[in-house]
């Protein structure tokens, strides 16, 4: 229940209209005795109480920057996003439509360009016309109602709460008193032109949309400088109220307000009586636009927008508080440029939904994502996924971030499968081997009494507790192979023996360099370096994010130079300064020869395996399932864009039988029961990327060493010449010979099941 006024303030009684009578009277004297005008009234000791008490009040105030959007900009300057506290487009008075000028001089101060920021005739006018009269009228000037709105901009900025905001209906004499003398000194500083564009420019018009230029596109979708005279007049009238006279709400009442200015500006001389009788028989004619504030609004680039966003209140670059960065960001008018192609990545996101559907009732917790990086810059040039960004709880909403870590935004990273063996591979050449050595991968238990070499760990290895099985998806591969066979068709116990030969240590250097990040390990939402405690890692057991994988992969497309990954390319506020961003961050992590005999096997993958003819190379990559096939990758590269494919479950992530993909249903039909990188994520990434290598370079990786020469070897458990020599050729004519859908294996996520593992069509 509303509180009852007091009959000593309410105009609407008698007795609050003589209580207000007097005070405007008195605050009239206090004026008359502060500007020194002789009115006889206030001779005397009164005169000199008055002018005492108006000197005393403060003639000056600190003026913020008046609050302005920030734009955050695609690569090739088109706007992805807009963020307002209040929508506003600060605009100079010659852009602005002379007859919009005259409207609101005509309708709320037309005696503007005479008085010197107070007008006492307006004044003693609105005293005597709220005394004898039901309706009430204002006396403010414009100017007055400028610094209202400067005092009500400087709160806002300075986080002052809307409830202890003084706006103008809640104003007492003091506050009248302290805006007239603020007025005054204003009118000395500024001309009137530059009052009357500041005011333009600041005042609220409806909702969040603030100044002339916001009010213009948000309610007839042209700019200031174009308002014609009917349209002009309506956006003059909704100042005085502008909830009651939004004309999308009560279109009768702005119309009529809309007329009633249009009447005075006839009075006043603003337009001719013919100009008055044409405009006043139209009707509104809105033509409504509405500029949507955030990533909400940023369509199929949301989860980019809201990446880059959260760097920004993330990093102290922008501010020394989380808060500080909000409201830099809400209303500090900056031009955010970043690296996204958003052509290409409505393309990612589009084919990411065609791989996924969003809608179809089978998928509620399975999805996909897209992202790519350009190898050379560390730019992300696609951040998509198949969801809408939208905090509503409904079926394809999220704002979960599938591509990033926690801290930004992200869902916290996926088990990355056997994308994670190239890693193993890196550090087997870098230890001298090669990728025609043979490796015994027929054992497959592992117990504590295992040494792994770790030379980074105290003790210098590091061993597992109880017995580890890691398991291949088809039988046939317990045996010995080269490397490159082992890495070809991602065979578990392969990797895991190249594990077992090298130094773990040499393997985490690699990821760690190559920017990639254990999402489970650190502490909080921040992830943290891989460590070689548990050898598992080798083949994916940790969680690790689409974004990091394809940066570090983009990294094999550019002769072993990481770049880090980078959103932004500037930031700079309205006044032209500009803030700190990344640069490009690039460094030399892997030798180049070791990264083009790994390419060597990569291209095969990539071109025999994935691509089969579609995507125009040279391409390279690597495949990648997890237990259960609870996420599952294909990253590959040209040389000109990196891109990683994920598709799998987020709130069900956990390697469990019970939240398998294979055999469910996914789009709204029964998956096949090997449910493998084959089945989803490749697909996708030929999709997306048979167009997207043709936007870039596309160059040689370099050439790989060819298998040297066959030479005797000492017998060991894990080769001998005699089974080495026959083995190869069969891992050859294995590479050659067996079809894609029989030869694919699956990386364990977790120490082996006391059931056998069955068959299973494919392997990552």
């Amino acid at each position: 229940m509303a509180a009852k006024k007091s009959p000593f303030f309410d105009t609407a009684t008698t007795l609050g209209k003589i209580v207000a009578f007097f005070g405007v009277s008195a605050l009239c004297g206090v004026l008359a005795a502060g500007l020194m005008i002789p009115v006889a009234s206030f001779a005397g000791t009164g005169a000199k109480a008055a002018g005492e008490i108006f000197d005393a009040l403060p003639a000056n105030f600190k003026e913020e920057a008046i609050s302005e959007p920030s734009k955050v900009l695609a690569a090739d300057g088109t706007t992805l996003a807009t963020f307002y506290a209040e929508n506003r487009q600060p605009v100079k008075l010659d852009q602005i439509s002379p007859i919009m000028r005259k409207a609101i001089v005509s309708i709320e101060d037309e005696r503007f360009y005479e008085h010197n920021g107070v007008d006492m005739r307006g004044i003693l006018r609105a005293a005597v016309n709220n005394f004898t009269s039901s309706s009430q009228q204002g006396a403010s000037t414009l100017t007055q109602q400028y610094v209202n709105n400067l005092l009500i901009n400087s709160a806002s900025i300075n986080g002052v709460d809307k409830s202890e905001i003084t706006f103008s209906g809640t104003k007492d004499l003091a506050d009248k008193a302290r805006e007239a003398k603020l007025a005054i000194s204003i009118e000395k500083k500024m001309s009137k032109d530059e009052i009357l564009e500041g005011y333009l420019n600041l005042v609220l018009f409806s909702g969040r949309n603030y100044g002339i230029q916001a009010a213009a596109q948000r309610f007839f979708s042209v700019d200031a400088k174009d308002l014609n005279i009917q349209q002009s007049a309506m956006l003059a009238g909704m100042v005085q109220l502008p909830t009651a006279y939004n004309p999308e709400l009560y279109p009768e009442r702005t119309l009529k307000r809309r007329n009633t200015v249009l009447a005075q500006m006839l009075r006043t001389g603003a337009i001719t009586q013919a100009e008055y009788d044409k405009a006043v028989k139209t009707d509104l004619g809105i033509k409504p636009t509405n500029v949507k504030s955030g990533c909400i609004a940023a369509g199929d680039n949301a989860y980019f927008c809201d990446y880059v966003t959260r760097l920004i209140t993330t990093n102290d670059t922008f501010g020394k508080t989380k808060k500080d960065r909000e409201n830099l960001l809400y209303r500090g008018g900056l031009t955010i440029k970043t690296t996204l192609n958003a052509d290409l990545n409505k393309k990612a996101a589009r084919d990411a939904r065609k791989s996924i559907d969003p809608l179809a009732k089978s998928n509620t917790d399975v999805f996909s994502s897209l992202v790519s990086v350009e190898p050379g810059t560390g730019n992300i040039l696609t951040m998509a996924q198949n969801t809408t960004y939208d905090p509503e709880k409904k079926l394809g909403n999220t704002v979960l971030n599938f591509a990033v870590e926690k801290s930004l935004g992200g869902a916290g990273g996926f088990q990355g499968g056997s994308t994670m063996k190239p890693y193993t591979t890196l550090a087997w050449l870098h230890e001298g081997h090669n990728m025609y050595d043979t490796i015994n991968a027929k054992k497959e238990t592992f117990t504590s009494s295992d040494r792994w070499k770790a030379s980074c760990l105290p003790g210098g290895a590091t061993r597992i507790g109880g017995t580890w099985t890691p398991k291949n998806a088809s039988p046939g591969f317990y045996r010995p192979m080269t490397v490159d066979t082992g890495l070809y068709w991602s065979i578990n116990t392969a990797t895991i023996q190249e594990a077992k030969r090298v130094d773990l240590c040499n393997i985490t250097d690699y990821i760690n360099k190559l920017g990639v990040k254990d999402q489970e390990a650190g502490e909080g939402l921040t992830p943290a370096d891989f460590k070689p405690t548990a050898p598992a890692f080798v083949i994916g057991s940790s969680k690790i994010t689409p974004l990091s994988q394809a940066a570090a992969f983009a990294a094999f497309a550019n002769k072993g130079e990481y770049c880090e990954p980078r959103a932004l390319t500037s930031v700079t506020d309205r006044a032209g300064n500009n803030y700190k961003v990344k640069k490009e961050t690039c460094s030399q992590q892997v030798d180049s020869q070791i990264v083009a005999d790994l390419n060597g096997t990569l291209k095969k993958i990539a071109t025999n395996r994935v691509s089969k003819g579609r995507v125009a190379g040279p391409i390279a990559g690597k495949t990648g399932t997890n237990d259960y096939s609870t996420s599952t990758w294909f990253v590959g590269y040209s040389t000109g864009i990196s891109t990683a494919s994920w598709v799998g479950r987020v709130n069900s992530q956990a390697a469990e039988k019970k939240n398998t993909l294979q055999s469910s249903m996914i789009n709204n039909k029964r998956a096949p029961y090997a449910v493998d990188s084959s089945t989803y994520a490749a697909p996708l990434w030929v999709n997306f990327m048979e167009e997207a290598v043709l936007q870039y370079e596309r160059k040689s990786f370099g050439s790989a060493k060819s298998a040297p020469k066959p030479k005797a070897e000492p017998k060991s458990e894990d080769s001998s010449s005699k089974s080495d020599s026959k083995s190869d050729s069969k891992s050859k004519s294995d590479s050659k010979s067996k079809s894609d859908s029989k030869s694919k294996s699956k990386s364990d996520s977790k120490p082996a099941k006391k059931e056998p593992a069955k068959p299973k069509k494919s392997d990552d």
